[in-house]
């Protein structure tokens, strides 16, 4: 299958890229965005279960800058005078740009039949144009983003000269049996260094460092019968268009 490398940029007022250790409490974003978060960006514009998309390269554009908020957690006891104050660091002002890459879901065989790359990236294309078919948050709900076309590595940087850049030990992503075909669910880390404001993610696989979570059970497919093909979804939204 050819590699067609699908490229956009997103931008925020606020992004929070939680630190899981900080979860619970006063909450911390990492100082990029991960790969896991990248996934849902992504998958916000244009997604179906025939594929899965493997992300490239993270480009910073703007200068990492953080803000803290004081924010009232929502109080598990559903008490009001228990709410406590807590402070959440977030980045701001933010911009990247995305390089990423569809491959088929090899655990997804009864969508084999769904699989047509050309129809799939004309998809994600138009939606990207649109602003994405579903609502793009940063990290959580309450940073809404923006995303729009754009050919990765146009355009200034604030980090485009700075050589080297390390982020240390952070948090890459889920390995998720419907991706992997491995019940066991489990999560990876990773040490991206950003050179010339730019980061090459490794690929799930690559990642050295994964602790298992715990096992899930198989859920099944989805019923064929509610399952709207790429045939039908690219008439709906381009149909003759293309001609």
């Amino acid at each position: 299958m050819t590699k067609e490398y699908l490229e956009y940029e997103f931008w925020g007022p606020n992004a929070l890229y939680t630190d899981p250790l900080s979860r619970g409490g006063e909450k911390l974003s990492f100082q990029i965005p991960t790969y896991q978060s990248l996934i849902g960006t992504t998958e916000s514009i244009y997604w179906k279960p025939t594929f899965t998309y493997v992300i490239d390269d993270l480009r910073i554009l703007n200068p990492i800058q953080v803000e803290s908020k004081a924010m009232r957690p929502f109080d598990k006891r559903l008490a009001i005078d228990h709410n406590t104050l807590a402070y959440y660091t977030y980045l701001t002002k933010v911009r990247y740009q995305v390089r990423c890459h569809i491959e088929w879901n090899l655990q997804r065989e009864d969508l084999a039949s769904d699989r047509n790359m050309k129809k799939h990236v004309a998809i994600f294309k138009r939606a990207l144009k649109a602003g994405g078919r579903r609502d793009i948050f940063l990290g959580t709900r309450e940073c809404q983003g923006y995303v729009k076309p754009q050919v990765f590595g146009t355009g200034d940087g604030y980090y485009d000269e700075v050589p080297s850049q390390y982020f240390g030990l952070m948090f890459h992503g889920y390995n998720y049996p419907s991706d992997t075909g491995d019940p066991m669910f489990s999560v990876r880390m990773t040490a991206p260094t950003m050179v010339h404001g730019m980061v090459h993610f490794e690929r799930p696989e690559e990642c050295r460092i994964v602790q298992p979570i715990r096992e899930i059970k198989a859920v099944g497919g989805h019923d064929q019968n509610l399952f709207e093909s790429v045939d039908d979804l690219y008439q709906q939204m381009i149909g003759d268009d293309d001609q």
